[in-house]
C-alpha cells in the first residue's frame, strides 16, 4: 500500500517501509523487503513498525473494535504524514476500499489460502464433543463452524498469533482457528490439527 505520490530511486535516499509489530507482519514484511531488496538494489530499505488501535487494544472483541480496518489506520495515517513511503499489509485485512489518494501498488505471491484447526485433543472440528470451545475472533469463521458443527460453543479471541496459542495451551478453549498462511510464515504449521477445504470452509478473500 502506498500513496500516489511519484517515488523514484534518485527522490529517496532511504524508502522506509511501514508495518505493524506483530511477529506476523514483521516476517511478512521482511519478505516483502527481500523482494525490493532485489528487484532495486540500488536503493536503500528501512523497516519501520507502525503501531495501529487493533495491536494496542487486545480487549474488545474484533466487530466491536471497529474490523479489520483497526489493523490499518494508523499505517494510511503514517503514509498521509510521510513518515513512511510505503506499507506492507496482509490482502485480507484491508477494507474493500482505499481511501482517496492511496493504491495497492504490488501484492506479492500468494500462500495457502486455507484456514486451520488447533485442537488440544487432536481430532478435527466434525469430531469435538458437543460443548467444546473453539475460538475465533472472525464472524465469518463463527458462521461456518456453526453450519457444521452446530453444538460446540464459539470463543471470541483477540491477540497475535503466538498469544492465541498459548491461551490455547492455558485451557481457555479447547481449539482454535487460525490463517494457514501465517502459520507457516512464522514456522508454526506444526501446530495444525486439519486443514479446512476452501471448497467447504470458504477462506476470506486475499486470504494467503
Amino acid at each position: 500500500m502506498a500513496t500516489r505520490r511519484e517515488m523514484t530511486a534518485s527522490s529517496l535516499k532511504t524508502i522506509r517501509v511501514g508495518a505493524r509489530g506483530s511477529k506476523l507482519s514483521i516476517a511478512q514484511a521482511n519478505s516483502a523487503l527481500e523482494i525490493l531488496r532485489s528487484a532495486a538494489p540500488e536503493c536503500s530499505f528501512a523497516l519501520e513498525i507502525i503501531k495501529t488501535k487493533g495491536d494496542v487494544d487486545q480487549r474488545s472483541s474484533l466487530a466491536a473494535a471497529g474490523g479489520t480496518g483497526i489493523f490499518v489506520k494508523e499505517l494510511e495515517s503514517a503514509l498521509s504524514r510521510g513518515d513512511i513511503d510505503l506499507a506492507v499489509h496482509s490482502a485480507k485485512d484491508l477494507p474493500s476500499k482505499l481511501p482517496e489518494g492511496f493504491v495497492i501498488a504490488a501484492v506479492s505471491e500468494r500462500g495457502p489460502v486455507e484456514d486451520a484447526f488447533i485442537s488440544v485433543n487432536g481430532l478435527g472440528l466434525k469430531d469435538q464433543l458437543p460443548g467444546a470451545r473453539i475460538a475465533t475472533g472472525s464472524p465469518r469463521r463463527r458462521a461456518l463452524v456453526r453450519l457444521f458443527k452446530s453444538d460446540v460453543k464459539l470463543v471470541d479471541v483477540r491477540g497475535n498469533v503466538d498469544t492465541r496459542l498459548r491461551k490455547l495451551k492455558e485451557g481457555r478453549f479447547d481449539a482454535l482457528i487460525l490463517a494457514l498462511a501465517g502459520l507457516q510464515r512464522l514456522g508454526l504449521q506444526y501446530h495444525v490439527t486439519q486443514i479446512f477445504s476452501p471448497e467447504e470452509f470458504l477462506p476470506a478473500p486475499g486470504q494467503g
